[in-house]
């Protein structure tokens, strides 16, 4: 049912309110049913919104102030029959999406050790990682980790099997991590991105020196793995603290994390 009332900018907002009560005791109604709210004569903003989404907040910073079509004005809005605050063009009405980045990469596995890469840019200039980076347009996840261990390890890999994915929505990454172990001519050294490359036996991993939570994780998980002799396809959430450091470990959590074995014996 929807309700369409001229009213003034004080008599909306106590509909607004209103619509929230009716929300908490009687949510049936809201299931489907959606309200407008339109202001007096004369006024040209029109707020369209759901019970679903009154309480979300305005975001506080914008990922861009003009329009890739026509160059127009970006403004946050939530287009009817939408549940999220969107980059809106004032002029034309274009839509910007801005969706989480993926970032691909790989655990290489030489010898019995484990490849980590020394990073020469921020953040976390001079600490270790794993091969990884964002993933390109026009190319597979599995395709962008072995890309990107070339740049930074200048490593040929063969991609043995998927292993993690870690989703930390804080900061709108998702990450894909792949086993891999190095390929002919089995020659690696530092990327442009890298200060230095080097091969770790397990117990010398450098653990209060890595850079991010998610390589942590990963790792830790690893380990794990090849101490049970079996590995697994980890799945996870990190929860981080708002504005905390890439890895401090007592800002982040690891929740509903899935482990799923496989027939693959853990070996190093």
């Amino acid at each position: 049912m929807l309700i369409r009332r001229l009213c003034t900018p004080s008599k909306a907002l106590r509909q607004v309110w209103h619509c929230q009560q009716v929300a908490v005791k009687c949510p049936s109604l809201f299931r489907a049913e959606r309200f407008a709210i339109h202001p007096g004569p004369g006024r040209t903003a029109t707020a369209t919104m759901s019970a679903s989404t009154i309480q979300k907040d305005k975001p506080s910073k914008m990922q861009a102030k003009f329009c890739k079509q026509c160059g127009g004005t970006i403004t946050f809005s939530i287009p009817e029959g939408d549940q999220e605050w969107r980059h809106v063009c004032t002029s034309c009405g274009f839509i910007d999406y801005y969706n989480p980045k993926m970032v691909v990469g790989c655990i290489v596995e030489h010898k019995g050790k484990l490849m980590l890469c020394k990073r020469a840019i921020d953040p976390c200039k001079g600490k270790w990682t794993l091969p990884a980076g964002f993933m390109e347009l026009n190319e597979s996840s599995m395709a962008g980790a072995r890309r990107e261990t070339a740049e930074e390890a200048n490593a040929n890999v063969e991609v043995v099997a998927p292993y993690a994915h870690l989703d930390i929505p804080t900061i709108a990454q998702t990450y894909i991590i792949f086993r891999a172990r190095l390929a002919e001519p089995y020659t690696y050294s530092a990327g442009t991105e890298s200060l230095a490359v080097q091969f770790f036996e397990p117990h010398e991993i450098p653990f209060d020196q890595l850079a991010f939570s998610s390589v942590a994780i990963t790792l830790e998980h690893y380990l794990q793995d090849c101490k049970q002799g079996t590995f697994h396809i980890h799945h996870g959430v990190i929860d981080k603290r708002p504005a905390s450091s890439p890895n401090d470990p007592t800002t982040f959590t690891l929740r509903d994390h899935v482990a799923i074995p496989t027939q693959m014996p853990a070996k190093l």
